[in-house]
């Protein structure tokens, strides 16, 4: 009897300490939520690595993004992408072509760049991960599980900064065992930037070919 009164009594602290730093995870979410959400825009540039063992594949590229609401400016890998709010254009100054589409939310459900720093509020679940110091920042890490088990993604590793709450680097993994690193090499917020930055003029891509796809 004393034995059973044991191991539950250790049943239940390890279920206490689970939730307390699942408690923990989600405040610190909540507060880069809430630090997000306060600024007028956002501009950020980015290391990208992708990396599979397995298949000998590795990548690296420097990308940046512009954010103001749901509205965004992304440049990566020689290709622009824009979206105004209504529409997601895909410039691709190489091939001289630019696709044009409808943007839905309820079919979309990857990352998107006005999703990048907000998209772990849904479909995850959240615990402590390691803290570390990377270049004089103390980083503190959140694992996220997706909740869906067919997920492509396995888990990813959310890291922020505790100073700033501002997030530092996304480490993700997925099932096919490529590894997805971007790490945020400046981030800047509330500045003076046109509201024409996010606005598509036909007029600049005249030799173009246009490919509006709905």
């Amino acid at each position: 009897m004393k034995k059973l009164i044991l191991v539950v009594f250790v049943m239940l602290m390890v279920v206490g300490a689970n939730a307390q730093t699942k408690n923990k995870a989600q405040a610190l979410l909540n507060e880069v939520s809430t630090k997000v959400a306060s600024y007028d825009n956002i501009i950020i540039d980015f290391k990208y690595a992708l990396e599979n063992t397995a298949e000998n594949v590795k990548h690296e590229t420097r990308g940046d993004v512009s954010l103001q609401g749901e509205k965004y400016l992304l440049n990566i890998m020689g290709t622009t992408r824009l979206f105004d709010g209504q529409k997601l254009y895909t410039i691709i100054p190489e091939d001289e072509e630019i696709n044009i589409s409808k943007y839905d939310p309820e079919e979309d459900q990857n990352i998107t760049p006005s999703k990048m720093l907000t998209f772990y509020n849904n479909g995850y679940k959240s615990e402590w991960a390691d803290t570390q110091n990377l270049k004089g920042r103390k980083i503190q890490y959140i694992k996220l599980t997706p909740i869906d088990s067919n997920a492509e993604i396995k888990s990813i590793l959310l890291g922020i900064d505790q100073q700033t709450k501002n997030i530092y680097n996304l480490i993700q993994t997925q099932d096919n065992g490529t590894k997805i690193t971007i790490t945020v090499t400046s981030f800047k917020t509330n500045q003076p930037i046109p509201e024409s930055l996010f606005e598509f003029k036909e007029s600049r891509y005249k030799d173009y070919y246009i490919n509006r796809l709905d």
